[in-house]
């Protein structure tokens, strides 16, 4: 693979939402790939991740959004949520646009990420269980581990906001990467 050369550039007002609805076409994307027109991970507005997910996400104090850029042109997103006292950090999305997909513009963008934030301890993200491509990315080639399954059996350690309930699918991994 080719040494990609991304940006992350600071979301721009004017460009918010096109970012939300990039965010959900990609997820989206990947779903329908996976299970097709039928999927019941679905919600009622057809997205697999909601506005108000989105939202709450940038909006949050913590929050850094960036665009993924590669020679100009937008390909992706991505929305840290930087603790400064613990230092442990969250990834609560990446996602590339799938034309731009297997190019390595993932990865790129999430060593960018590092980079900023060399104070981190830890970092933390999740992903649906059914998506592979995410699962292989963040533990093949990012270095997280699974540290956690969501399911029926097992609810998440951390605050799941009430406002999303019944939102994405119910079984989840969550991931932690201690850095070094």
């Amino acid at each position: 693979m080719k040494n990609i050369r991304v940006k992350l550039v600071p979301l721009a007002a004017d460009g918010r939402e096109q970012f939300i609805l990039d965010n959900q076409w990609s997820f989206k994307h990947s779903a329908l790939l996976e299970f097709g027109e039928r999927d019941n991970h679905i919600d009622a507005d057809g997205e697999i991740i909601s506005r108000k997910t989105v939202e709450m996400c940038m909006d949050a104090e913590n929050s850094e959004t960036y665009r993924i850029v590669l020679d100009g042109k937008n390909v992706g997103g991505m929305i840290l949520q930087i603790n400064k006292e613990t230092n442990e950090n969250e990834l609560d999305t990446l996602f590339v646009l799938p034309e731009a997909h297997s190019k390595g513009i993932g990865y790129g963008a999430w060593l960018v990420a590092e980079s900023l934030h060399p104070e981190t301890k830890i970092w933390k993200t999740c992903t649906p269980y059914f998506d592979k491509r995410n699962i292989h990315f963040y533990i093949n080639k990012c270095g997280f581990q699974i540290d956690e399954f969501w399911c029926e059996h097992f609810k998440p350690t951390k605050e799941v906001p009430d406002e999303t309930p019944d939102e994405g699918p119910d079984e989840m991994f969550h991931f932690i990467k201690v850095m070094k």
